[in-house]
Formats: structure tokens, C-alpha cells, sequence
């Protein structure tokens, strides 16, 4: 089953301001690095070729972040062993700390890909019964197998 992620930030300013200008210098490239890893299948974007203007919540300054992988390894590369890893050394510069949980990992059917709303159910379900084979992070990495015993356990 391919792996769905979603992340969230807060951003320090308006999208097209100063001092977010880096930040929105370097989304080309990054996605571009996203789309040519391995495992990769799919992000969510905007008209303009980046997930900017998407909303998930109904706050301007919370911007979102929706991919699929072949499987948590590919994903897990990408994140933190290809030049995105660079770009997260930098986060502080761009975005608030969040307090609320801002990372869903889950599991997708081949072929489906997650909306907005499924994403925001994931991080819900994290910040009210914490991680669990519906909804994780890279902290407990569940498998295809532990959502479908998960599933069997509560039919």
C-alpha cells in the first residue's frame, strides 16, 4: 500500500512577503527533488505548481504540504537524506513552531489519492487518540499489516 503523508507550518509572514522570499525561491527545486526520488508518486499543488494557496484549515498563515510514496523508507529518504534535508535546517527562519501535532503518516489504497479533508482527519486523529496504524509519524512506523489487524480487531 503507498504511504501518504502531510505536513503543516505556520509561516512567519504573508506568502509573497520578505521574509518568506527564500522559502518560495527554493519550492521549485525541492519539488522537483520530490518528484525524481525514488518511491515517489504523487504531491498535492496549486495552479502554480506548489501547494501555497491550498488551504486545509481556514487560516491564511498555515500553509500545507501532501504527498504519496511507494513506502516509508522512500519517504523517509527523501525527508532526510537528499537536499531537503538542507532546506529543514532552515525552518526556523520561515515558520512558527507549531504547538499542535503538524505531521500525519497513513496508508492509502493503490490508485487513491488523499484529499485535504483526509489529511486534516489524520492530523485530528493524531492530536486526539495520538498515533496509531491509522494515523502516525516517522516515530512509530506502522506497516500495511498493522493497519489491516488494527482494522480487524475493531470489525
Amino acid at each position: 500500500m503507498p504511504l501518504a503523508q502531510v505536513n503543516i507550518s505556520r509561516i512567519k509572514g504573508p506568502i509573497d512577503s520578505p521574509v518568506m522570499s527564500d522559502f518560495v525561491a527554493n519550492l521549485d527545486r525541492i519539488n522537483r527533488l520530490a518528484e525524481g526520488s525514488p518511491g515517489f508518486i504523487w504531491r498535492l499543488k496549486d495552479d502554480g505548481n506548489n501547494a501555497t494557496s491550498i488551504k486545509i484549515y481556514d487560516d491564511d498563515f498555515i500553509i500545507v504540504n501532501m504527498s504519496v510514496w511507494s513506502d516509508i523508507e522512500s519517504l523517509f529518504g527523501y525527508v532526510y537524506r537528499s537536499n531537503h534535508a538542507e532546506i529543514l535546517k532552515q525552518k526556523k527562519e520561515w515558520f512558527h513552531k507549531m504547538q499542535e501535532m503538524h505531521m500525519a503518516l497513513w496508508y492509502v489504497e493503490d490508485g487513491l489519492l488523499p484529499s485535504v479533508t483526509d489529511a486534516r482527519e489524520r492530523l485530528d486523529h493524531i492530536r486526539k487518540h495520538g498515533e496509531t496504524p491509522y494515523a502516525f509519524t516517522f516515530k512509530n512506523k506502522y506497516s500495511p499489516t498493522d493497519l489491516k489487524e488494527d482494522i480487524q480487531k475493531s470489525v
